[in-house]
């Protein structure tokens, strides 16, 4: 049986000296005020500019070409992986059995990335997000926001896009723009058009963005205001719905707080995992949250789950050592049963292969602790190996 903590709440959110300074650098603190130091840039090659954009900020399309590595081919051949290079200005391609193949640069520290049926994959940076035909690997646009988040930079607090999605249908791209010292907004982008038309208000620092499965509703999960903000995608009028299975005790520096969300295939409810310990299972339409046990007590964050309702989530590693598990991937069956795969370092995202049989977590983290690769696991052995794979490579997608 998992054990709840016992510890007080605030036994999560003060401490001394020195340590405070080293956590509050981390994602328990979301007030924007301070940049954290940028991280070292890649050296995946990567060419092409950044397009002009007029007075008005209309778009102008400016393809930028992938440089590929040696022995790579031109395009990305199926079950090839597309991660973010959240240290860097690129996308990365990377063959799950070789490593990466070659880059393409976005924008500044592009955080999600979601792929179309078309091929196109769209990305969140701090600029705009970026269109990228993963055929013909180039950036094919990169779509200003119309929100103001200040000059483009990097870092945990940077402004810009972070959680993103797209409808069902293909017609809009959904993203969540954060601001830094306040709240951030869900930006709609007319993926014909290649212009954003709609700006909705959601909370603060919107980690992820989900989408219902008929399209009807956009779930933005908002990491520094425990929310996720439901958004009727035809009226675009949100509501607040509180996720806090530790209460919010604490604030801005409090750690227990939501990161990603997954949409039930089964139901259509919000999974939301919580320090390997507390499952929050979201009724979106009620707005009511149960909670189910969990096994792998750490700090988690990414999500994704199968066809079938399986949740793969991403173990950070401990709040506190003296209590928590080190990091870790938690495969969990709809029955509830969990397997932990234990991991080398902190991670960050996740996603899997057609087939189900292979996971791969990417090693970006955003916090320090990052490294510059992902973790394929294979979910049957649970043999693990590490990949090169861009500049703290972040969000990731399987073509």
């Amino acid at each position: 049986m998992t054990k709840f903590r016992r510890a007080s709440r605030s036994a999560r959110v003060l401490v001394p000296g020195a340590v405070a300074v080293a956590l509050l650098a981390g994602c328990a603190q979301g007030s924007g005020a301070a940049e954290s130091a940028s991280p070292a840039t890649g050296t995946s090659p990567a060419t092409g500019g950044t397009p002009s954009t007029g007075a008005s900020g209309a778009v102008t399309p400016a393809p930028s070409a992938s440089v590929p590595l040696p022995g790579s081919s031109a395009s990305a051949a199926p079950g090839t992986l597309l991660v973010t290079d959240f240290g860097s200005d690129t996308v990365t391609f990377v063959d799950p059995e070789r490593g990466a193949t070659g880059s393409v640069k976005v924008g500044t520290a592009p955080y999600g990335v979601v792929l179309g049926s078309d091929g196109r994959a769209w990305v969140a940076t701090a600029e705009g997000v970026a269109v990228v035909d993963t055929e013909r690997r180039e950036r094919l646009a990169l779509v200003p926001y119309r929100t103001d988040t200040g000059p483009a930079t990097t870092g945990e607090y940077r402004g810009g896009g972070m959680g993103i999605a797209l409808a069902p249908d293909g017609r809009r791209v959904y993203v969540g723009v954060n601001v830094p010292g306040g709240n951030g907004t869900l930006e709609v982008l007319d993926t014909a058009a290649l212009r954003f038309t709609d700006t909705v208000p959601v909370g603060r620092r919107p980690f992820d963005v989900d989408v219902s499965r008929d399209g009807a509703e956009v779930y933005v999960t908002n990491h520094d205001s425990f929310d996720v903000t439901v958004v009727a995608a035809g009226s675009l009028s949100p509501r607040r719905v509180e996720v806090a299975p530790y209460g919010t005790e604490g604030g801005l520096g409090s750690w227990l707080k939501p990161h990603y969300a997954s949409v039930r295939p089964s139901d259509g409810k919000l999974l939301l995992p919580f320090e390997g310990e507390r499952l929050a299972v979201v009724d979106p339409r009620t707005g009511r949250t149960t909670i189910e046990p969990m096994t792998a007590d750490t700090h988690q964050h990414g999500t994704a789950v199968t066809a079938d309702g399986t949740l793969l989530t991403v173990g950070t590693g401990p709040i506190d050592p003296d209590v928590d598990e080190g990091p870790s991937l938690t495969v969990r069956k709809p029955d509830g049963t969990e397997r932990i795969y234990p991991l080398e370092g902190p991670h960050e995202s996740v996603a899997v292969s057609r087939d189900r049989r292979t996971a791969y977590v990417t090693g970006g983290f955003t916090r320090d602790g990052y490294w510059d690769g992902l973790t394929v696991i294979d979910l049957d052995s649970g043999d693990t190996r590490r990949l090169p794979a861009g500049s703290r490579p972040l969000g990731i997608v399987v073509l």
